[in-house]
């Protein structure tokens, strides 16, 4: 088993992000086709009732009435912000990370899902490692907790030991990213660390020495491998926040329904109040009329109508999308700590896709000869970035979303404002920072996805061993024109 660094009474803050941030986290390992969690696919799992993986205008209305009449038990009338925030915390459905802690406060995965993940797993490292190599996982996330980290930190270990590549130590603790402290490893591994994964809030001393030590060991020489929502931070904007440890899901909801329901501006919303903006959220949502949203639509539409508190969106309202403008990739990054936001690749927007086709960037990297084909299907979330914050200039591409195979109804699920005029979306790269290496695959949302797959474990492991610099790869951006032998030149 990885070495195991536990946050102590910090952990208590973890377990409840993933008791209300993972509700279709939860799902993950129960149904085929999770979304992207958040506020919207929390409401839509604990609403769609008879589970038909659709939500309609009398379903909803009909949860609210129930979970409204249960929570006014005093027959008061009307519910308070806070009443209403607690009973969302009893209907919202918690997930199996939270309920599969250990005795020590961590997380454990499924052993079904460990099973299959060891079925599969590559016993040959590309490169043999020129040291003893010690690899960090950090699995924390002040935003949504994603219900497959702890299988993505099992991942990481079980690849550095059957291999003899490098020994892991995962912890749940930020407080282990310390200049003196980072001196053991040769590569940090961000395990879908949503939000400010290294912030204190009220604490900018200590949020800056992370920040620091955190720059200084990637640039220095040492590594950084992001899997999946490592992408999903230090941002804001279309409905993403730089979250912080006190953002829980149904006080986020709560807030929304009192300041958009409460027309008498008493400060509560009344059982008439509520059903006249769940009517009014419905119409905004169900934009096809078809009275019938899947759960992909209806979480990115219900996270424009029911952002974060303090999240600095930039203004939409109740009119939801009606404050996005109509040029196609418009929509801003919003990344709120620029040096990671560049070292990482990208920031992300939104997951339309739950399966598409891959292309094969580079066909002759070291880290994607695994793949026998250039092009072929894969189902997971698969993330789209902001136009403005990803970019081939700046990064050598190793997988790509192959856009041109796509329907025409597959590019629409993606609004006008926020796509990409390109039709360029990365799935995995690598690039320099500084005397440092970076490798990033936005693959690992789903326990049935890459950590069942032998190519995409085969991928993941190179990654890691071309991070920590035991495996030598071309990563030259993938946007800038080389002249006659530069490849060899940036093969470090």
């Amino acid at each position: 088993m990885p070495r195991l660094l536990s946050r102590g009474a910090r952990v208590t803050g973890v377990a409840l992000a993933v008791l209300y941030c993972s509700l279709v986290g939860g799902q993950a390992q129960q149904t085929a086709a999770p979304a992207r969690a958040g506020v919207g696919s929390a409401l839509f799992t604990a609403a769609d009732i008879n589970k038909d993986a659709a939500l309609t205008r009398a379903e909803m209305q009909s949860a609210f009435a129930v979970w409204y009449a249960a929570w006014d038990r005093a027959n008061a009338g009307a519910l308070t912000e806070a009443a209403i925030a607690a009973g969302l915390a009893t209907v919202l459905p918690a997930s199996p990370a939270a309920a599969g802690r250990g005795s020590g406060g961590a997380p454990t995965p499924s052993e079904t899902d460990v099973q299959e993940m060891l079925k599969v797993l590559p016993s040959v490292a590309p490169a043999g490692p020129a040291r003893p190599r010690r690899v960090l996982v950090l699995a924390d996330s002040p935003g949504f907790t994603h219900s497959s980290i702890p299988l993505a930190a099992r991942m990481v270990d079980e690849l550095g030991r059957k291999t003899g590549a490098w020994t892991t130590t995962v912890s749940y603790d930020p407080g282990v990213i310390t200049t003196e402290n980072l001196k053991q490893y040769d590569a940090i591994v961000l395990d879908s660390t949503v939000g400010a994964f290294l912030d204190e809030a009220g604490d900018q001393t200590t949020t800056a020495a992370r920040r620091t030590a955190f720059l200084a060991f990637v640039r220095g020489g040492k590594g950084l491998v992001g899997i999946h929502a490592a992408t999903d931070t230090y941002h804001s904007g279309m409905g993403n926040t730089p979250f912080t440890r006190a953002a829980p899901i149904p006080a986020q909801l709560a807030a929304a329904l009192v300041s958009q329901g409460d027309t008498d501006a008493d400060q509560k919303l009344t059982a008439v109040e509520l059903r006249t903006l769940i009517d009014a959220w419905f119409d905004s949502i169900d934009q096809a009329k078809a009275d019938r949203v899947g759960e992909a639509v209806f979480a990115e539409r219900v996270a424009v109508l029911a952002p974060a508190r303090g999240g600095g969106r930039g203004g939409a309202g109740r009119g939801g999308r009606g404050a996005e403008t109509a040029g196609r990739g418009s929509a801003p990054a919003g990344g709120t700590w620029p040096e990671f936001n560049q070292m990482i690749g990208g920031i992300f927007k939104n997951h339309p896709w739950q399966r598409v086709a891959v292309k094969i960037d580079d066909a002759q990297s070291p880290l994607t000869s695994m793949f026998k084909t250039r092009s072929f299907e894969f189902e997971d979330e698969t993330y789209s970035f902001f136009q403005d914050s990803w970019s081939r200039a700046n990064l050598h591409v190793l997988m790509s979303i192959d856009y041109a195979k796509m329907s025409d109804t597959d590019k629409a699920l993606e609004s006008s404002a926020s796509a990409r005029t390109d039709g360029d979306y990365g799935l995995s790269w690598i690039r320099r920072e500084g005397s440092g290496r970076v490798f990033y695959l936005a693959l690992g949302h789903r326990e049935a996805g890459i950590y069942r797959s032998p190519d995409m474990l085969s991928h993941v492991l190179a990654g890691i061993q071309y991070a920590i610099g035991d495996l030598k790869a071309d990563d030259s951006p993938s946007g800038r024109l080389r002249t006659e032998g530069a490849s060899a030149s940036q093969v470090r």
